[in-house]
Parts: C-alpha cells; sequence; structure tokens
C-alpha cells in the first residue's frame, strides 16, 4: 500500500518528456497535405478553367439582366419596386433573391456606384458574383464526390469543371448579369445534399429535410421554375424506402414541404397584395401556357448541343453505375433525380428566343455532375486496360463536344444576345439626345428594349415588351394587339418611339400605322426604327436636321452592336451619342 507521502512525492516528481515522433508517422506529411489539399485545389482550378472561358466575353452583360439592376436602384433608393422614379409598381422581375444580392452590394457601395479599374461595378459586381457561385457549384461537386469517392473527390471536380469550362451555354449564361448561376449553385447544393443523405443513410433525418426544404425555397425565388426542386427530397425519398421506414418518411417529407411551401406561400400573398398577380408580370408578358407534353421535346436540343458522342458516354457510365449494388448507386440515384427536374422545367419553359439555352444551367450543372461520378465509379472499379478505354472514351468525347459547338460558340462571342451596354448606348443616350435637341421636355418613350434604357433614361420609359408594364402584358396575354396598339398610341401618346424586328410584327406596331397615328421616322432600322410625334416638335425643320446628324452614327452603332464597355457609370442623363 502506497502511503500519503509517497503519494504526494509521485504528483511532484516532472512527468518525462514525451517521445519523439518519427517524422514518417506524423500525420502532417506531404502525402497527408496533398490529400487535405487536393479537393479545394481541384475547386480552385476548376474555377479559375470556366473564369478563363468567360473572359472571352469582355463586358457583356446581357440587356435583360439591367431590368433587375434598374430595380435594385429603385428600391435601394427608397422608391419601391419601380422601373424608374414615378412608375408604378409592377414585378418586372422573376429572379428576388438575384435582387436581393444586388441590393445588398448596392448598399454596400460594390455595385452601380462607379468604375473600379475602369470598368463599370454593374459589369464587374455580377460576374464576382457568378465566379463566386461557380466556385460553390464546384465545392457542391467535390461535396458529393467525397461521400462517394473519398480520396477521388478531385479528380470528379476536376473533371466536372472541365466539362462545364468547355459547355459555352452555361459559362455565357452564368456569367450575363442574370440569375443563372444561384440557380445552379442551389441545383448543385440540392445534387449534394440528397447524394451525400442517400450514401449515409441520412434522409430521413430532420435536418436534411429541412434543407431540401430551404434550398427549394431559395430555387424558387431565385426562378420560377425553380419551384420544381421542391419535389427532389420527396422522389429520393421514395426511390429509396426500404420496409418499415414508411412513417419515418412520411415525417420527414411532410418537414420539407413544409419547409419550402408555408414561407413561399407568405411571399405568394406577399405578391398579390402588392402588385395584384400571383405570377411575376414577366410571366403574363411571354403568355406562358400551361404544360405541355409537346414542348418537352426542346429538352432533346441540349443533347445536339452538348454532343451525342458525350452524351451516350455519360448514359453508359451512369448505366454500368447503376448496375452495381452500393453507395454508387444510391448517390446515383440521388443526383438524377433533381437533373430529370430541372430537364422537366427546362422542357416546359419552350423555346426562348435568346441563343444557347439560357433556361438549361442547372441542367448542365447536375448532367456534368452524374457523368463525372459515373466515370469516375466505372473507372475505379475497372481493371488499368479499361480504366485506359473509359479515359480514352471521355476525352474523344469531349473533344467531340468542344469541336461540335465551336461554330456556333464562336458566332455568340463575336456577337452576344442583345448588351446592356449597346442598349445604354442605343437607346438610353441616343433618346435623351433626340429629346434634348428637340426641345421635348417631361417627354415619353415607348420601346422593348428596357434594361439599359432605364439605367440611363431621363425619359419616362414605356415598355413594349410588356415586362414592366401591366397593360401591354395583359394585352399580349390576350393575344389582342390592337389593345396594345390603342394602349400605346392613344392612351400614352409617347413622343418618342421605337420597334424593331420581331416587335413590329407581335406588337403591330408598323410604320404605316405609326404614320397614321401622327409619328414620323427620325431613324429607319429595318421594318421599324427610331420615330417622333410630329405635333410634339413646334420647329420642323430640326426633325430634318436630326435625320441627317444622327444617321452616320446610329448606322455604325447598329452594325457593330457590340461596345467596349459601358464607361464609368450608367445614369439618367449621362452621355449622348447623337
Amino acid at each position: 500500500m502506497i502511503s500519503p507521502l509517497a503519494q504526494f512525492q509521485r504528483r511532484k516528481e516532472p512527468s518525462a518528456p514525451p517521445a519523439e515522433v518519427p517524422s514518417s508517422a506524423r500525420p502532417t506529411t506531404a502525402s497527408a497535405l496533398c490529400r487535405r489539399w487536393a479537393d479545394p485545389a481541384a475547386v480552385a482550378l476548376a474555377t479559375l478553367l470556366v473564369a478563363w472561358r468567360a473572359s472571352a466575353l469582355g463586358q457583356w452583360i446581357v440587356d435583360d439582366a439591367a431590368i433587375t439592376f434598374a430595380y435594385a436602384r429603385s428600391i435601394d433608393e427608397g422608391l419601391g419596386p419601380v422601373q424608374q422614379p414615378g412608375a408604378d409598381p409592377v414585378e418586372g422581375y422573376s429572379n428576388p433573391a438575384w435582387l436581393a444580392l444586388l441590393l445588398i452590394g448596392r448598399r454596400l457601395g460594390l455595385f452601380d456606384h462607379g468604375a473600379p479599374a475602369g470598368v463599370s461595378d454593374l459589369v464587374l459586381y455580377p460576374k464576382a458574383l457568378a465566379l463566386l457561385c461557380t466556385a460553390g457549384v464546384l465545392a457542391c461537386v467535390a461535396a458529393a464526390a467525397r461521400a462517394v469517392l473519398p480520396g477521388r473527390a478531385w479528380a470528379v471536380t476536376l473533371l466536372t469543371g472541365g466539362l462545364l469550362a468547355g459547355n459555352l451555354s452555361y459559362v455565357a449564361w452564368s456569367f450575363s448579369g442574370l440569375e443563372n448561376p444561384l440557380y445552379a449553385l442551389t441545383a448543385a447544393a440540392t445534387g449534394a445534399l440528397l447524394v451525400r443523405a442517400a450514401v449515409r443513410g441520412t434522409l430521413l433525418r430532420p435536418a436534411v429535410a429541412a434543407a431540401a426544404g430551404a434550398l427549394a425555397l431559395l430555387a424558387a425565388l431565385t426562378r420560377p421554375d425553380g419551384a420544381v426542386l421542391a419535389a427532389a427530397h420527396p422522389l429520393t425519398v421514395l426511390l429509396l424506402l426500404r420496409r418499415g421506414d414508411l412513417a419515418h418518411a412520411l415525417r420527414a417529407v411532410v418537414l420539407g414541404c413544409g419547409t419550402f411551401a408555408l414561407p413561399y406561400t407568405v411571399f405568394l400573398l406577399w405578391r398579390y397584395a402588392t402588385f395584384g398577380l400571383w405570377v411575376p408580370n414577366t410571366a403574363v408578358a411571354k403568355a406562358q401556357q400551361p404544360p405541355q407534353i409537346g414542348q418537352l421535346a426542346t429538352a432533346g436540343e441540349l443533347l445536339t448541343y452538348g454532343g451525342w458522342a458525350l452524351a451516350l458516354i455519360g448514359a453508359a457510365c451512369v448505366g454500368t453505375a447503376l448496375t452495381r449494388h452500393g453507395p454508387a448507386r444510391r448517390a446515383l440515384v440521388a443526383l438524377l433525380v433533381p437533373l430529370a427536374l430541372t430537364l422537366f422545367a427546362y422542357g416546359v419553359l419552350g423555346r426562348d428566343w435568346m441563343a444557347l439555352y439560357r433556361f438549361a444551367t442547372p441542367v448542365w450543372v447536375l448532367a456534368a455532375t452524374a457523368f463525372a461520378l459515373a466515370a469516375a465509379v466505372v473507372w475505379r472499379a475497372e481493371r488499368p486496360r479499361a480504366r485506359a478505354l473509359v479515359g480514352c472514351a471521355v476525352a474523344g468525347a469531349l473533344l467531340l463536344s468542344v469541336t461540335g459547338q465551336a461554330a456556333q460558340d464562336r458566332r455568340f462571342v463575336q456577337r452576344p444576345t442583345l448588351s446592356m451596354c449597346f442598349v445604354a448606348e442605343r437607346y438610353g443616350h441616343t433618346f435623351n439626345a433626340y429629346a434634348r435637341y428637340l426641345g421635348l421636355r417631361d417627354a415619353t418613350v415607348a420601346l422593348p428594349d428596357l434594361g439599359g434604357t432605364l439605367l440611363t433614361s431621363r425619359l419616362r420609359v414605356v415598355d413594349v415588351a410588356g415586362l414592366t408594364d401591366r397593360r401591354v402584358a395583359d394585352a399580349y396575354a390576350a393575344g389582342d394587339p390592337a389593345a396594345l396598339r390603342a394602349y400605346v398610341l392613344h392612351e400614352v401618346r409617347p413622343e418618342l418611339l421605337h420597334v424593331h424586328a420581331a416587335w413590329t410584327v407581335k406588337s403591330g406596331l408598323t410604320p404605316p400605322r405609326l404614320a397614321a397615328a401622327g409619328y414620323v421616322p427620325l431613324y429607319r432600322e429595318g421594318n421599324g426604327g427610331d420615330f417622333v410625334r410630329a405635333d410634339a416638335v413646334r420647329d420642323p425643320a430640326r426633325i430634318t436636321a436630326l435625320r441627317e446628324r444622327v444617321k452616320p452614327t446610329l448606322d455604325h452603332m447598329v452594325a457593330e452592336m457590340r461596345p467596349a464597355g459601358c464607361g464609368p457609370a450608367l445614369r439618367a442623363g449621362e452621355g449622348s451619342p447623337a
């Protein structure tokens, strides 16, 4: 028995120094560091690859994005959800979550304030958000891959990044200023959440169900068709349901659906109370019809653009991986559910007039992730010769896809879809100059190209496309162009007006009808052009002089359709090409 004195002395003795751990056994070896940083490095490298591809588009921001920019300006300045000071509240945007990010940027002085490094922050800020969202997408890919292929997630991430960088549809619309990158991020996060839960057997946990509902809510507030992701968790639970879990599954599905439905219902009630509509005014103007099965055929166009070889190789890899029981099979089932939902939503939306499939962004993200994950699963399970065959097939299919898209991509890069900067110059600044030269005070301009116009015009703007005008939208929804013409030409009676191309046919605002309503041309452009109401100008000689003055400038501007940049800022009344 040890005496108390001996115990006391033992406590007082200094403890022996710890034994030296051999350097080869330390957890911070070079190999451990490589394993630890492989996934973040792959995310960073893949993000840089996408950013490099996006750099070919320069300062291009699509004009539709600038409509949301104008609303962000109005809301931040305390004017409410209006397109410009003095306008009625109309929900001329369909992306409130993206609008919120723009508002945050404006409040922090990062957006719509100037031109750091000589580039307008109307260009820099949304492209910076797009870059962050792209990094988030690839981080979600890495997180999903780690659950299935620990130690090889970096390879899946790099392959996914390569597929996305090689797809200009994904790159262009993610960096267009629209909400696409945020929608892609919510889709990728949904896929990662479901994959990890499916592999770990935690799909029925309340936290997973609530997170899936919250992501679906964010997607629905980013784009209306994002609401389809609310079905992702319930369908995955149904497909992977095991006997005896029915009660738990029902509770999880109810929790997830409630997390989505309750806040979204509150949002819909606010929308109706504020704007008098259950849907955005943009949906009314586009006369979106109920889903039709025939429209789903448009989804097949994505296979042609992405490349049939790539699609077939991907389908073969996915099919092979699904035949094998285990975590990879459950992961791919969980990933294919949101892919199928976003593909369905794309088909329901029907054709879009803008090039390169702008509504397909989440489809590309989920399809590329499924392809890369399945290819990696198959590669891991095969012997060296089969691995070489898989690698060569994937590389060859990717090469065929990129070369097959090359001509279409080149045309887009040379002349991308209507630019915010072009619209600001061509319509905002030009019509400001018209009004100033002709002595038109408190004038109104009616035209269909709106974003850059709203950011720069000092005139009251009427949207002939109907996105921000309730009366015009109702006329399009009713298929009644006569009501539209009566409203524009006889109620609004704008002093200045512009129509062109398809809008001339759609609205019926043709030059003969404009002439009958008292309008004379200032500049002719195809079957439309710029017009002024003759009785609004006191000195008719000024109209003739103005025609001769602006024609050389506008001829060159219309031929180019792509200005170098937006200048230091886009403000009402600033700049003038005339």
